[in-house]
This record gives C-alpha cells, structure tokens and sequence, in this order.
C-alpha cells in the first residue's frame, strides 16, 4: 500500500479533474489511434502501431498512479489548526533582516507546490524553518546558498 499524502480540499479536486480528463478524453483518444494504426495492415512492421500502444501504456500507469493517489489521500482539515503558529496552509509574511525586503509564503503539501504563486513544500528548507513559529520570531534557516534570516511578521490562513 502507497502511503498517504495530504491534500486541500482543492489539490485534491484538482487532481481528480485531471484524473477525468484522462479517463474521458485521453484513453478513448489513443484507443482510436490505435485502430486507426491497426486498420492499416501487418502490425510487426507498423510503427504507428507501436507508438500508440507505447503511449496507451504510458497513459494506463499516469492513470493508476493517480488513482492511487487519490485512494490514499488525507484531507488537510484547517479547522482544528491552531491559526497562531505556522503550520501547512499558512500564509507567512517574512521580513529578510539582511536586505529589508518582505515577501509571502504559503506552505502547502508537497504536491501542491507552485513557487511562481508563492506556494513552497511542507517540505522545503523554508517551511520547515518556519513550522510551529509565530509572528514576531526570527529565524535562520539554512538553505543551499547559504543561511537566510527572516522574522515572521503575518501568520494568516
């Protein structure tokens, strides 16, 4: 059995519309290829063929790892978390002592990280830096380009 990853209630949703998508559209898609490359004719030199049933497989994993996934999911439920400290799905507003400059953070499961969006892994050098302080602490977190320093200025959910 895989072991379970947390999700919120949208990563989860996300990942069954994607789930979805390759059920309905995907799989009927590359079944049609594969006719159409069987309609023409002896199947041991057909590269047609070959590449359609490569990418049929491809599809059937990407759709049993997903349904894995899903089977094994954990919703994150944000109403019994203490809303003071930081904790995954938190916004971090974080004040960088070396320069001055602020920015924010939200730490998310592992598999909902975006950092384009301002979203960093549970699992990074930052969140776990930043895990179970509160507004007004400072921290140093050491990251591979050396250690930072922030002082937490926000937690908010």
């Amino acid at each position: 059995m895989a072991e379970s990853k947390y999700y919120t209630r949208e990563g989860l949703d996300k990942l069954r519309e994607e789930l979805n998508y390759l059920t309905t559209v995907e799989r009927p898609s590359i079944s049609k290829q594969i006719a159409e490359a069987r309609d023409k004719g002896d199947l041991s030199e057909n590269a047609e063929y070959d590449a359609a049933k490569n990418a049929q497989g491809m599809l059937e994993m990407k759709i049993a790892k997903i349904q894995d996934e899903i089977s094994n999911a954990r919703i994150i439920d944000e109403t019994k978390m203490d809303t003071r400290k930081v904790l995954i799905l938190s916004t971090v507003k974080l004040k960088n002592l070396k320069n001055g400059s602020s920015t924010s953070y939200s730490i998310v499961p592992e598999s909902e990280a975006n950092l384009k969006l301002g979203k960093i892994s549970v699992t990074s050098p930052i969140a776990k830096g930043l895990l179970g302080k509160v507004v007004g602490d400072q921290v140093e977190i050491d990251v591979p380009a050396g250690k930072l320093h922030f002082e937490i200025i926000e937690v908010t959910r």
